[in-house]
């Protein structure tokens, strides 16, 4: 530069400037493979995860459906028994359910949800309500309808077995 730069002022002297280089542009990518298949693997546990919270919620749809039966059925043991009858088929093997009555039934839904009230409480309701017609009175049914949402929450579906 030959140029006489002392008769310039400070404006011209920035436009002379050369302007700097922009720097390369940072990449995203990971720069290792390490971090590429640590990524893999938590993309296959979420989508595993995701999967076992599809199947469990699906598996409990019945119980969904029990809770809003009982909801609108109110303290009625004939629809109480009938809503209990649905849930138990839905969760358990058709051939261990079907054929229970009276007091194998009262017992088999205390055990599947490790309570007592069902033989010992107002869960006595059901072995006789349904058939007793419409004169069963409704001031002995107050703890049933509560009694058979706690049923329907608790109880416990068999293991299945491997295969």
């Amino acid at each position: 530069m030959s140029e006489d730069l002392s008769k310039l002022n400070l404006v011209e002297l920035l436009d002379l400037l050369e302007p700097v280089p922009e720097p390369t542009p940072v990449s995203l990518w990971p720069q290792t493979v390490g971090w590429v298949w640590l990524g893999l693997a938590v993309l296959v546990a979420v989508a595993w995860l995701l999967y076992r919270w599809h199947r469990w919620h699906r598996a409990n749809a019945y119980r969904r459906e029990a809770l809003k039966a009982l909801a609108l059925a109110g303290s009625d043991p004939g629809a109480v028994a009938e809503i209990l009858r649905r849930a138990a088929l839905s969760a358990f093997p058709r051939r261990e359910i079907a054929g229970l009555t009276g007091e194998a039934w009262l017992a088999f839904l205390d055990r599947s949800y490790g309570g007592s009230g069902f033989s010992e409480g107002p869960g006595r309701l059901l072995a006789v309500a349904p058939y007793a017609g419409s004169g069963a009175g409704t001031a002995s049914t107050a703890g049933l309808a509560p009694l058979a949402a706690e049923w329907v929450r608790r109880h416990r579906r068999p293991a299945k077995a491997a295969s």
